[in-house]
């Protein structure tokens, strides 16, 4: 076991994270744009300085000693703190550019991450964002790898290993078509949206959400004629029918042609919230972007 850390060069490392991430040569090799025998040429310098294998090779590819397993985390953190030493401490959003990722659903995607764009347009011309979907079991590893940068969640989704700032708190109301029926009424009763046709978004395809668990606690129920998996195509179901949705307030005040109503029950509402990972805590460019995000989040 060679302990002299002379002989340990950054890219040494950056290459034992990547096989460690990655656990296959050809894909830490991809990643490091690097050949395979040069990935392999350095995981046999690896494996002479910690005088262990690191990996070893399986049916089901290389799986990492207990030995490797130990040195993720402050790998990783080594690389993390070298990023932010050699990065310039002053940031300049006129003239930065780099790509932020987003993860978000497609309610954060309209009633956030749009009015977080117009914004950064006229600020951080340079910045370009990608929007990614929610995957709650690779959440924390996208945010771990550098996968994605930061994601909207609510505060009962949210891991416990990352940072997280409420943004707002959500409220729910009607949403229906601007010349609908229930209109002239001014107001809806219980027993009207019990009787009206809803639509339902949810991601699994159910026929029961927060609403009706509401009305279960008093005894009533309503009519839930079609379930979605996103709010973005609700505007032009209601506009073609009599049927109405219960939404998140915000996503509803911003749809043209829409009406929108105060529900004849309490629906409790949500906090949303923006989450991050350590290893982007103190990164300039990214406390710039976060504190846009609070701004551009408030009514």
């Amino acid at each position: 076991m060679n302990n002299d850390i002379r002989s340990l060069d950054l890219n040494l490392l950056k290459a034992l994270d990547a096989l460690l991430d990655e656990g296959s040569v050809t894909r830490a090799a991809q990643r490091l744009s690097l050949t395979q025998p040069a990935v392999s040429g350095m995981l046999t310098r690896l494996r002479d300085f910690f005088d262990d294998p690191l990996f070893i090779r399986t049916q089901h590819g290389m799986v990492p000693t207990l030995r490797a397993t130990e040195l993720a985390t402050p790998v990783k953190q080594i690389l993390t703190e070298i990023a932010v030493l050699l990065k310039p401490a002053n940031f300049d959003p006129l003239s930065a550019e780099l790509t932020y990722t987003i993860v978000a659903t497609d309610y954060a995607l309209k009633a956030i991450i749009v009015p977080l764009m117009a914004a950064l347009k006229k600020r951080a011309p340079g910045i370009r964002v990608a929007v990614r979907p929610v995957d709650n079991d690779r959440l924390l590893q996208q945010l771990e790898r550098g996968e994605a940068d930061l994601a909207l969640m609510t505060p009962q989704t949210t891991p416990v290993e990352l940072h997280s700032r409420a943004l707002y708190q959500e409220e729910y109301v009607c949403m229906l078509r601007a010349d609908h029926p229930l209109i002239a009424t001014g107001a809806i009763t219980l027993a009207q949206f019990c009787e009206q046709e809803h639509i339902l978004v949810s991601t699994n395809g159910s026929f029961w959400g927060v609403t009706d668990e509401a009305l279960a606690a008093m005894g009533r129920t309503r009519r839930v004629g079609m379930s979605v998996n996103s709010f973005l195509v609700l505007p032009e179901m209601l506009r073609l029918t009599d049927m109405i949705a219960v939404v998140p307030q915000r996503l509803a005040c911003r749809q043209a042609q829409m009406a929108i109503m105060d529900p004849p029950l309490a629906i409790p509402g949500f906090t949303k919230s923006m989450v991050w990972h350590e290893r982007t805590h103190r990164d300039p460019a990214q406390q710039w972007i976060r504190a846009l995000l609070v701004d551009t989040s408030q009514l």
